[in-house]
């Protein structure tokens, strides 16, 4: 029977080389941001690559659903889901039938690396209060005590961290996890172009690295209206 892994995660929060990371295993298959076409047809948003993204995807929740839970060959399928992209429409009971994780980024952080790709941020755009939200949302549904991760963790300790996100899953670790070849992936999204550069030049994790952050009046602003969702989640947090 086929593991379906939830990664949720909010956009610029190493969510690209997590899917790197998990696709690298012999065991398992992976989905890129099932629900970015269907977030840009119906929340009004236009992205870099527009075009591109709304013809590479289904665009009905539902289908993409149907996407999700579909048989599959293998033990593992990963899905690098995006909260910002899961609008109030789409019934999150399909999430019984999945094991779930969240990825956590300060928001500080996450702002900053967002203006870099799209000058005009809000807390919609970068998605923490939506992944508390769903965070308990879920939880709700799925009746578990669902794990998180800080992605400064991760950039610390990746052989840890994804080691005891295994062992909650009754997974192996596979130190296969933690490197992988550069370059572009055919499961790689439409948008890849605009947004995976870095990632396309990687090996594996980047070092931890903790820099200055400036931030206008306005960006900081979005960070701190999204700066009590990110700590009830980070007191949640897996530590190995």
């Amino acid at each position: 029977m086929t593991i379906r892994l939830a990664m949720w995660s909010g956009p610029r929060n190493i969510s690209t080389a997590m899917m790197r990371s998990w696709e690298n295993r012999a065991d398992c298959e992976v989905i890129d941001e099932p629900f970015y076409a269907y977030y840009l047809k119906h929340s009004g948003k236009v992205h870099p690559m527009q075009g591109e993204i709304l013809a590479s995807q289904p665009q009905q929740w539902q289908q993409v659903v149907e996407q999700l839970l579909a048989p599959r060959d293998c033990q593992l399928f990963y899905q690098k889901m995006m909260t910002h992209h899961m609008l109030d429409d789409v019934d999150l009971n399909f999430c019984r039938e999945l094991k779930h994780c969240f990825l956590i980024r300060n928001p500080a952080n996450v702002v900053k690396s967002y203006v870099q790709k799209i000058r005009d941020v809000s807390d919609e755009d970068i998605g923490i209060n939506r992944q508390w939200r769903l965070y308990q949302q879920i939880s709700a549904i799925t009746g578990e005590n669902i794990p998180v991760i800080d992605s400064q963790d991760v950039l610390r300790d990746p052989e840890g961290m994804l080691s005891a996100v295994c062992e909650y899953f009754d997974l192996d670790f596979d130190t296969a996890m933690l490197s992988w070849p550069a370059g572009r992936r055919e499961s790689d999204g439409a948008w890849a172009p605009h947004w995976y550069q870095r990632v396309e030049a990687s090996t594996g994790f980047a070092p931890y690295r903790s820099d200055p952050i400036k931030l206008t009046p306005v960006q900081q602003a979005v960070a701190d209206d999204s700066m009590d969702a990110y700590q009830q989640m980070y007191a949640k947090r897996i530590i190995p």
